[in-house]
């Protein structure tokens, strides 16, 4: 026969952002324990308000299945002396075991004789194992933690009340000085302190105490309440599920309502308006069907209907002293001109250790007129980016963007526009940023890209010059996401900068303080930058010995290894790969034994060729470095077009010569060989069956 399990830890109000990976993280903790300690059960559901993480196990077993152990233990010779009598190592393991010496038995196990037991575990009831929840609630991890009274335990918020029942039985536990039982709580100011007789009962229970304590079934109804306001005025509210998420995070009962503004805000830029509205007040905001911003908004309440009319002219009195403030910066910001503010970033810091935004901008000047040629940008588009290159961090210091941190490039795309901008320069502006995430939205222009590369270059360079270095999970700057981001904006572009090329054009050229060595940590930097490929290539298709040949190689430019990768996985499964990667891996393989390198000037001499393999293998080499092409998959089939040749060079010529000049010879040829096949990428790390 089985029961249902409930575990209700109630809290004070937990940050929004916290709740779900917190209740998804009990669920998936009890899981373990009870896979653990042989508990079988059907399925958790979660439950969770911001005051409770709550799961119940469904079908959960009476008691532990029951096991039979054979235990290990010492040798026979160290069991028992010559006699059989039994030592004091075989005694300890009998008691160990909670038997005695006469339960052991010896069984042979790679030619030794070692000392068993085997013993019968009955489950014990799970009444029992469950006073071992303790620790899994314990266990759970948070971004922060608090401690409260005189404890030294760390928990998210405090805790103030446990219920915990098996059907009907209750389950003694207890943290700290708080004990379970069956009393929950309802809604802090609408209900009251419930008990829970059953398990069964408990959703009813909390819902006539006005908690919806089903997470799904909340965010439903603050949808459904959302579309129905919407249909009344005749609105379109896209419903944006972060901030969903959050408000449904927020309350316990949710209800809907919406409240006005005067129209004369609509002036303002719609994006601080919706900043106002949803990033800061967690509103919901509508258009018209024609795509125009409403002066309506929508918001949820932690409560019922009753008094909403009080709620709405809150909530409205609040958003309009917002606008009024936005309202207010954004016309004093246009009394001055961008050349005001660009000199005000004399003054800010981009860094202590590194200098000020105003000399980030002159960097980023430099790097953005090397891109641009090395880019292939129109001359339209180079005046645009060095324009852009020369202002492009001027809204940092207007009224708007302090009081609106995250509307920085908006705003800046916005009074560039105002004050006489052209739309290049000024859409660039908006788009350095971006991508403001792993996976997020690209610059769409050209200008703008090429702006964010360099940006990001400029900070990656800086940084590393001073050793603030990403280490572990540590990075406090974003540099993996500006540097992912460089990776992504190349790939999306199929623009080519070679890293080595890129840090000497940075050391030769970039004006930087004596206190900066770009040279200092160079190498890492573009070992860094490289694992950002592998980051973006191991969310393709590519094979994960590919990713890492292509990565490996003689050329470190990212869109070469992308597109080189993407390459061999197309050719993956053509029937003459293996023996491809097999003839071009035995030129690699041999071409390590010599004791020197590739260099340009390396040169063979045609007098010491002995067999016409040396000559033909020359000759389509040649052919291959004088076509000088950089697309991947002309170099494969250029490489690939080697197999008979170096398959018949192979088969005539033994590299290990006894002549000492045939000998340099013939592995200076498989050097400039391997010079070209190092292009592909390292080959010895792809499998081939």
């Amino acid at each position: 026969m089985t029961k249902n399990y409930l575990l209700e830890i109630g809290l004070e109000e937990m940050p929004a952002h916290v709740v779900t990976p917190s209740i998804n993280q009990l669920a998936q903790k009890t899981a373990k324990f009870l896979k653990d300690n042989r508990i079988s059960f059907s399925e958790i559901d979660k439950y969770s308000t911001p005051r409770r993480l709550a799961i119940i196990i469904k079908d959960i077993a009476e008691k532990q299945d029951d096991i039979d152990v054979k235990a290990k233990g010492p040798s026979k010779k160290i069991a028992q002396d010559d006699e059989g009598n039994w030592s004091k190592a075989a005694q300890g393991f009998a008691r160990g075991q909670g038997m005695t010496p006469d339960d052991i038995f010896f069984e042979e196990l790679k030619g030794v004789e070692y000392a068993y037991i085997q013993k019968h575990e009955s489950g014990k009831d799970v009444s029992e194992v469950l006073k071992g929840m303790t620790e899994v609630i314990k266990s759970l991890t948070f971004p922060t933690r608090m401690r409260w009274g005189n404890y030294d335990f760390e928990y998210i918020r405090p805790i103030h009340w446990l219920v915990s029942l098996l059907d009907d039985e209750e389950i003694s536990l207890k943290i700290l000085d708080v004990e379970s039982g069956r009393m929950t709580r309802g809604h802090r100011f609408l209900g009251e302190d419930v008990e829970i007789d059953s398990v069964r009962d408990y959703v009813e229970k909390l819902r006539s105490q006005f908690v919806i304590v089903d997470a799904k079934e909340r965010k439903d109804l603050i949808r459904d309440q959302i579309q129905t306001i919407a249909d009344d005025n005749d609105w379109v509210v896209d419903i944006d599920e972060d901030l969903l998420e959050e408000v449904n995070n927020l309350v316990e009962f949710p209800t809907t309502f919406h409240g006005t503004f005067d129209s004369k805000y609509l002036e303002i830029p719609e994006e601080v308006l919706i900043t106002s509205m949803k990033d800061n007040q967690r509103y919901f905001y509508a258009r018209s069907h024609d795509g125009k911003l409403e002066p309506d908004f929508i918001g949820v309440r932690n409560g019922n209907s009753e008094h909403i009319e009080n709620v709405i002219q809150g909530n409205e009195k609040v958003l309009v002293a917002r606008l009024e403030d936005a309202d207010f910066f954004f016309k004093e910001d246009q009394k001055k001109s961008i050349s005001d503010y660009v000199a005000k970033l004399k003054t800010v810091n981009f860094h202590v250790k590194i200098g000020t935004m105003y000399e980030k901008m002159q960097r980023v000047h430099q790097i953005s007129e090397h891109l641009a040629g090395l880019f292939g940008l129109s001359e339209s588009e180079k005046t645009d980016l060095l324009r852009a290159s020369d202002i492009y961090k001027f809204d940092l210091v207007t009224n708007m963007v302090d009081e609106f941190p995250e509307l920085q490039g908006v705003m800046g795309e916005k009074y560039a526009s105002i004050m006489g901008e052209s739309d290049g320069v000024a859409k660039a502006i908006r788009e350095h940023y971006m991508p403001i995430s792993s996976d997020g939205e690209l610059p769409a222009t050209s200008v703008g890209a090429t702006l964010a590369i360099a940006d990001k270059i400029d900070s990656l360079v800086t940084f590393y010059a001073v050793g603030l270095i990403p280490s572990g999970s540590n990075d406090p700057y974003a540099l993996r996401r500006q540097a992912y981001g460089i990776i992504r904006i190349l790939d999306a572009n199929n623009w080519s900068m070679n890293l080595n090329d890129l840090q000497k054009f940075v050391v030769e050229n970039l004006n930087v303080p004596a206190k900066l060595d770009l040279q200092a940590n160079a190498n890492d930097l573009n070992d860094f930058l490289i694992d950002r490929v592998k980051q973006l290539l191991n969310t393709t298709s590519v094979r994960n010995d590919i990713v890492d040949a292509v990565t490996s190689g003689s050329n470190i430019d990212p869109i070469s290894m992308i597109n080189t990768a993407k390459v061999l996985q197309k050719h993956v499964a053509d029937v003459d790969f293996k023996s491809i990667m097999e003839a071009l891996g035995r030129v690699v393989n041999l071409a390590a034994k010599a004791d020197f390198k590739y260099s340009a000037d390396l040169k063979m001499a045609d007098s010491l060729f002995e067999n016409p393999s040396e000559k033909e293998l020359d000759k389509q080499v040649q052919a291959i470095y004088n076509s000088q092409s950089k697309d991947a998959t002309n170099l494969y089939d250029q490489l690939a077009s080697l197999k008979e040749v170096i398959n018949s060079y192979f088969e005539e010529n033994m590299i290990m010569d006894k002549n000492e000049d045939i000998k340099k010879n013939r592995l200076t040829q498989l050097v400039i060989t391997n010079h070209l096949i190092a292009k592909l990428g390292d080959l010895s790390k792809i499998v081939v069956k």
